[in-house]
């Protein structure tokens, strides 16, 4: 982590002096004394939200996770950081063009790069225009971020999936899951908007709620607070949950194992408080009208992640030629152990990945940085006859906000193949 903050500065410092030359191309004209004050501004701006970001890792207090102070300044830094990488990305075409207009001059005069009359360089100096259009083009992720931080995080999305399967019993045909997944409660500072989403989710009347896993950020305590909040949601073949790579406290520092276990079995007892039954490697059975299901529930497995669940030990009890629904919170659970498992799980429920919280979602186009991590990271991927659904996420962590990939509310709907009746 500290390699790779390191790492980041040097990019971001990097971009920092790229970005002055478009500002100083931009304020050429301008008077000395407006263009002495937009350079410290310039510079207060970009290497001062730098320098706070380390000094606020510094201070930061690794048993209680990141900081208010901390935060703020990786939701500034980020903003920038990616406003300056657009701008550069404007300034570097322009570059590209400079050099081979030099390149091709320099041939035309014996190679020298040199005017041979005025002995000046051949190169073309910025031009203000192209500049101007890197700002403006460079004021669009900006102004997202800003609205993300603001108020995207709680911009609450249903997403509706409608999935058909032979093995379906037959009372189970239209049955309904809501699916929350990553809540972090942690992070939370709109208790009004919190509110909203669990309405909203309630307001699906789904036959049965699942919750996939990231209760909190690091700490059971996180979670007290919004225990009412979320104990309002219910359903009428109840709620169920498992736990996330984040509720195990993987990411501060304990004075002892024991204090780490306590904190563990603490988060424990509060899925109790808020009704849900958490499944840690087990299953249990939805019945209807003499009819039933299988609902399994693994611990974290994850590439790159913690890697305690035991999906053989989670099956142990099921019929082999059961319907089966898997929660497992990280995706690439999947990948590695289910879509192959010789006891064919039908569906599987994931979240973890967040969608990065950062994309761009659209009917044409479907991007965001985390598939260079999860070639599929967010929606319905079937495969072997057997489907993967990967919840976006209610909450968020590390960036306070959200841009393009909003937190999610799935509802899937279960209906029969009447082709296989």
């Amino acid at each position: 982590m500290f390699l790779f903050i390191v790492a980041l500065l040097l990019i971001s410092l990097c971009l920092d002096w790229y970005a002055f030359q478009g500002v100083k191309t931009i304020t050429a004209g301008w008077r000395q004394g407006s263009r002495r004050a937009i350079y410290w501004l310039f510079r207060l701006i970009f290497t001062g939200t730098s320098a706070a970001l380390v000094l606020s890792f510094l201070l930061a207090d690794t048993a209680k996770g990141i900081p208010s102070f901390a935060q703020w300044m990786i939701n500034i830094f980020i903003t920038l950081f990616v406003t300056k990488l657009v701008f550069a990305f404007v300034l570097f075409a322009e570059d590209i063009y400079r050099l081979a207009a030099t390149s091709y001059h320099a041939y035309e005069n014996d190679n020298t790069g040199k005017n041979d009359s005025t002995g000046e360089s051949l190169m073309p100096g910025r031009r203000k225009f192209i500049s101007s259009i890197g700002l403006l083009m460079a004021g669009i992720p900006f102004a997202s971020f800003i609205y993300g931080i603001a108020r995207g995080k709680y911009d609450y999305t249903v997403h509706r999936q409608t999935l058909y399967f032979d093995e379906l019993p037959e009372a189970f045909d239209g049955f309904t899951i809501t699916q929350l997944s990553d809540i972090h409660s942690g992070s939370f500072d709109n208790a009004d908007a919190v509110q909203r989403g669990i309405e909203l989710a309630n307001a699906q009347r789904s036959d049965l709620f699942v919750f996939t896993g990231d209760l909190i950020n690091d700490l059971a305590s996180e979670i007290t607070p919004w225990i009412p909040y979320f104990k309002q949601l219910k359903a009428p073949f109840g709620q169920y949950s498992i736990m996330g790579n984040h509720d195990y406290g993987e990411y501060v520092e304990w004075n002892s194992p024991a204090e780490k276990a306590a904190n563990i079995e603490k988060l424990k007892q509060q899925h109790a408080e808020m009704d849900y039954r958490l499944l840690l490697d087990e299953n249990v059975s939805i019945e209807k009208d003499g009819q039933k299901i299988e609902l399994i529930g693994v611990e974290n497995w994850g590439t790159g992640f913690i890697q305690q669940g035991d999906l053989d030990k989670a099956l142990r009890g099921t019929e082999k030629d059961s319907f089966k629904i898997l929660l497992s919170h990280d995706p690439s659970h999947w990948e590695e152990k289910v879509k192959n498992h010789p006891q064919k799980i039908q569906l599987t429920l994931s979240g973890h990945t967040h969608g990065m919280q950062f994309g761009i979602e659209t009917p044409a186009v479907k991007w965001s940085p985390v598939q260079y991590r999860y070639p599929h990271w967010a929606g319905l991927k079937t495969e072997n006859s057997r489907s993967l659904y990967i919840n976006r996420g209610f909450g968020f962590i590390g960036f306070s906000g959200r841009v393009g990939i909003w937190p999610e509310i799935t509802v899937i709907e279960l209906r029969k193949n009447k082709s296989a009746s």
